[in-house]
């Protein structure tokens, strides 16, 4: 029988060495990325400052969820929520998480930065190609957004869909009150919304939404409105249908190309906002009133689980 020489102790040392270099290069393929970056101060905005996520093992990023705080806040933070890197780790995405304020002026509850054609928009598409670059996944420059935000960060969405439709897959509008734009074009209606409202919030508030959401659905904008009849100026359910709505425009709005499609109103469901009922919209004759358009059915569950605040789980 062939006898097996043991190593001598330096080859050994040496195959120790190798297993543990390939375990650690492993381990470092695996990880996830969290990157940070700041530019200086712009035209429309004191602070501009981001933080990078990117999910182990993510593969080519699908799309970037853009998440934008309240007045003047760090949503940097947001990056490390649970909630948002499990639905990037699902559907291969990255996140970005922003950090916008004003410069000191005398009527601090009209947020300057959120009008993003003045300079804000093109910092976060700045700090975009910087972490395309750092993270060496190049399609993060140009992924779409599925874009998210609480109060002047609904503001901000509002503002870069006006701004800049061709680069959003889908986005919410979530109980702000100040937007620097009213009837959006053509193009920006064709992205799919959803527009939050709590029933407690402050009245100006919902009459602005309300106001936006009549005009460019008229002209067959591809939006919802979700009124929470018991929410003040709070999140509440809205980040939950917002998720479903993400999840479904990644399946029919992105092309094997990463091309974003764009949707036939009549493929949709049409919610009634008085009745809080939905149907197809198909050929059908819709109310004379203003109607919630929803992409898929899934969808309009979730719509009517938030307007009539059911108490079941979620659809």
């Amino acid at each position: 029988m062939r006898q097996i020489r043991p190593l001598c102790p330096i080859a050994a040392g040496l195959a120790v060495f190798a297993a543990i270099t390939a375990i650690s290069a492993t381990g470092r393929a695996q990880s996830a990325i969290t990157l940070d970056d700041s530019l200086p101060s712009g035209a429309n905005y004191d602070i501009a400052q981001f933080r990078f996520w990117l999910p182990a093992n993510a593969g080519p990023v699908r799309a970037v969820a853009v998440l934008v705080p309240g007045s003047n806040g760090d949503g940097r933070a947001e990056a490390a929520d649970s909630v948002w890197q499990n639905f990037a780790t699902k559907h291969h995405l990255a996140l970005i998480a922003c950090r916008f304020t004003d410069k000191k002026h005398d009527q601090g509850f009209i947020e300057e930065y959120i009008h993003v054609s003045k300079g804000s928009g093109e910092a976060l598409l700045r700090a975009l190609n910087h972490f395309a670059e750092r993270s060496n996944h190049p399609e993060v420059a140009t992924a779409p957004f599925l874009m998210w935000g609480m109060s002047a960060g609904g503001q901000f969405n509002w503002e870069f869909v006006a701004w800049k439709p061709e680069r959003v897959l889908a986005f919410v509008v979530n109980k702000g009150g100040v937007y620097y734009s009213a009837l959006l074009s053509k193009e920006s209606r064709q992205v799919p919304g959803i527009l939050f409202t709590g029933g407690k919030d402050l009245e100006f508030r919902n009459n602005t939404i309300n106001g936006l959401f009549a005009v460019n659905r008229r002209g067959g904008a591809l939006w919802a409105l979700a009124e929470e009849p018991s929410a003040a100026h709070v999140i509440g359910r809205s980040r939950d249908l917002a998720l479903l709505l993400y999840e479904e425009m990644l399946a029919s709005r992105l092309g094997a190309n990463g091309q974003l499609v764009t949707l036939a109103e009549k493929s949709g469901f049409i919610g009634d906002l008085r009745a809080k009922t939905y149907a197809p919209l198909g050929d059908g004759k819709v109310p004379g009133y203003p109607t919630a358009w929803l992409p898929t059915e899934r969808v309009a569950k979730a719509w009517q689980w938030l307007v009539t605040e059911a108490p079941n789980a979620k659809p």
